[in-house]
């Protein structure tokens, strides 16, 4: 399987949409767009990742990377929606409390509670 990135503003927010797989193989097509997003000025992301269906140790990383370079900006990253395998990856890892991890998009959006609240 591929994987699908849109993007959507939304106010001061750029919703990045991710569907398919994140692995080895599809991660730089993720990153790639992430670079762009920041160097464009977009420091606010919110990862909508309800149509997300894996995700493996590389994919994680892009969303550390995605992080970091937005909290060096004054930005913040957060991941919304995901599905029950990415969550169990996200919380097994440690990264659903770093990475500011939402039930839904709009909360991820609003910076309401987190999945972990």
């Amino acid at each position: 399987m591929s994987l699908t990135v849109h993007t959507e503003e939304r106010a001061d927010v750029v919703v990045v949409s991710v569907a398919g797989e994140l692995d080895m193989a599809t991660a730089p097509q993720l990153q790639d767009q992430i670079t762009d997003l920041l160097e464009k000025g977009h420091h606010r992301l919110v990862f909508d990742l309800a149509d997300l269906t894996f995700c493996d140790s590389t994919g994680l990383s892009v969303f550390v990377r995605a992080r970091n370079s937005a909290d060096e900006a004054g930005g913040i990253v957060r991941l919304a929606a995901p599905r029950r395998g990415v969550l169990r990856i996200l919380e097994v890892s440690g990264l659903v409390e770093v990475l500011q991890t939402h039930a839904t998009v709009d909360e991820a959006v609003a910076g309401g509670r987190t999945v972990t609240d």
